[in-house]
């Protein structure tokens, strides 16, 4: 099993960028798709961005679609979520994940699809 530590979150004016890192440990984490998501106070977890195991392919929630970017470093075991021109509405815990299944390369983006969570970094907006 694959241990998740999110670091980066922070407060950030309203247009501003954030850099989220996630370490994995485990000789394994290069054979799992990892996963981005958020959640706001009273609201569900919901999906944010994924990315395949060997980082060729990513799928992102419309709602940040051409302003975030998921990517890996796999010699490093680690993945990052770059975010640009933040909204108030991106307020919201962070959390990273991965998959359940290894060298999967369908888009899984629901919350039981991931077996492994971190702890969660906060991602606050001001507007």
């Amino acid at each position: 099993q694959v241990q998740l530590v999110e670091s980066g979150g922070g407060l950030v004016q309203a247009g501003g960028s954030l850099r989220l890192s996630c370490a994995a440990s485990g000789r394994t984490f290069s054979s799992y798709a990892m996963g981005w998501f958020r959640q706001a106070p009273g609201k569900a977890r919901e999906f944010v961005a994924r990315i395949s195991w060997s980082g060729g392919i990513t799928y992102y929630a419309d709602s940040v679609t051409g302003r975030f970017t998921i990517s890996r470093d796999n010699a490093k075991n680690t993945v990052f979520l770059q975010m640009n021109s933040l909204k108030s509405e991106d307020t919201a815990v962070y959390y990273c994940a991965a998959d359940r299944l290894r060298f999967v390369v369908a888009r899984r983006i629901r919350p039981e699809d991931f077996g492994s969570w971190g702890q969660g970094t906060q991602v606050t907006v001001s507007s």
